[in-house]
């Protein structure tokens, strides 16, 4: 499918999207050429949304306006509106507002609701008092699994510096959440704007940023990040994340702007612990956003990992609540230990191969054998019963990872990642077998979508049909 400079293929599960140009130009491209997948999106928000918090979408969709508006650049609103007008000439009824609400989607739900809905329990609309006056719940324990490792951890000697460089830079992630929420990321999107860098990155159809972060900058910036679990602080009178990492994907030159951006009326919304790279250097970074606090911590030699836990104890015991680094029965224990586990495994030969098998493993620490659950990195709380933890997730919730994404530095320089849909073990996933064992969960029928096996496939910024 084409449109103007933009086009799509379809491919293993993915769509393929290029746009480029001005704001509302790319925007309109974006638009149209994901019409049908953002039409399914809004048809399902209104369901879904009063399940979850008893309050329409209709509510969420003004609130966005109120509370994002005055906070992002023009350029950005510009490009919503495109997004908009685009899905609207391809036969969607969608206003500018639900696209920006559908980005916010998250913030809103997730961090702004909790505090709003303490403030003003019958729903009315007040007004919360302030940022962080009002702790909002905390968000889940079961958002993704990263690393990003460097120099020795990825076969470099000791010492190695050729042309400055300190090694090859290797970075995997696997998007974790309900699955309808996050089924809808299956789009990889090549942007060549009209002014800052190119993206290439993973996101869903009618999202500016990524929000599963896993992207590729022209500037040469890598990056992917998992949720901090339990956060429960925001304020509504600050920038909402969407646009903040967009924007930081798009102008930062180099990682300390990155996070410069990041930082820069942080609003605390989706707080994330990001895993960034920079291709010319080899360098990498762990830079941790709360609130109140942020942390960065740099290698030249080594590796982060991503599993939903601040490092830095203020995030951790000041802004978090129940987070507990130590309890391998929980997913965040468990994953702490296992890709502890999995990067001295492997320390030395450290690459894309091996990172799908790292981000692909179902070894639980906790019952010491394979067994694939909600501690497991590659993430399947639709088969655990939850004997040993009670509480969120529910037992055989349908939730946990539905991608595998790898890339190395020398492929980002080129702007391309490997990528599988699904989820990255590849293990199929049928909607309404699960919903006929599993009847509690009737009421996401026609939601919920089936996900076959696919293969691993290398996508690359610039390509013009379906790999072969």
């Amino acid at each position: 499918m084409i449109y103007g400079q933009g086009y799509r293929f379809d491919h293993h599960g993915w769509i393929y999207v290029h746009i480029e140009g001005k704001p509302y130009e790319r925007g309109f491209q974006h638009g149209y050429l994901v019409a049908p997948e953002l039409q399914e999106i809004l048809g399902s928000l209104d369901y879904l949304t009063y399940w979850k918090t008893g309050m329409r979408w209709e509510f969420f969709v003004t609130a966005a306006e109120r509370l994002f508006v005055p906070h992002i650049d023009q350029e950005y609103l510009d490009e919503i509106r495109g997004v908009a007008a685009g899905a609207l000439a391809a036969g969607v009824n969608v206003t500018w507002q639900e696209v920006l609400a559908w980005n916010g989607r998250t913030e809103l739900l997730d961090y702004w609701w909790p505090k709003e809905k303490k403030a003003a329990p019958a729903g009315g609309g007040a007004r919360s008092s302030g940022p962080g006056a009002t702790p909002g719940a905390g968000t889940g324990n079961d958002h993704c699994s990263a690393f990003i490792a460097t120099g020795t951890a990825t076969g470099a000697p000791p010492g190695w510096y050729p042309g400055g460089r300190v090694g090859r830079i290797v970075m995997a992630h696997n998007s974790w959440d309900a699955f309808v929420d996050v089924q809808p990321f299956n789009v990889i999107i090549d942007l060549v704007p009209a002014s800052g860098h190119r993206l290439f990155m993973q996101t869903a159809p009618g999202c500016i940023d990524s929000f599963t972060d896993f992207f590729i900058t022209g500037a040469g910036l890598m990056g992917t990040e998992t949720t901090i679990a339990g956060f429960a602080s925001y304020d509504p009178d600050a920038a909402p994340e969407f646009f903040r990492v967009r924007k930081a994907m798009q102008y930062a030159d180099n990682l300390d702007r990155f996070a410069q951006i990041m930082i820069d009326q942080n609003n605390g919304g989706y707080a994330n612990g990001w895993l960034l790279g920079d291709v010319h250097s080899g360098e990498i970074m762990m830079f941790e956003l709360g609130l109140r606090y942020h942390n960065v911590e740099r290698k030249t030699d080594g590796y982060f990992a991503g599993f939903n836990a601040p490092q830095d104890p203020r995030i951790r015991n000041l802004e978090c609540t129940d987070i507990v680094l130590t309890d391998i029965r929980d997913a965040i224990g468990a994953r702490s230990v296992r890709m502890a586990q999995l990067m001295d495994q492997y320390h030395g030969r450290v690459d894309v191969e091996s990172g799908k098998v790292i981000i692909a493993d179902h070894y639980d620490v906790y019952l010491k054998r394979i067994n694939p659950c909600s501690r497991t990195i590659c993430s399947h709380c639709e088969l655990d019963a939850r004997e040993y933890q009670p509480g969120r997730p529910a037992p055989f919730e349908p939730r946990g990872a539905v991608d595998g994404k790898v890339t190395d530095s020398d492929l980002a320089g080129g702007m391309g990642f490997w990528a599988r849909w699904g989820n990255s073990c590849g293990t199929p996933f049928d909607a309404d077998r699960f919903l006929a064992e599993h009847i509690q969960w009737s009421h996401l029928k026609g939601c919920l979508r089936n996900r076959p096996s696919r293969s691993w496939t290398f996508f690359r910024a610039g390509m013009q049909a379906p790999p072969i």
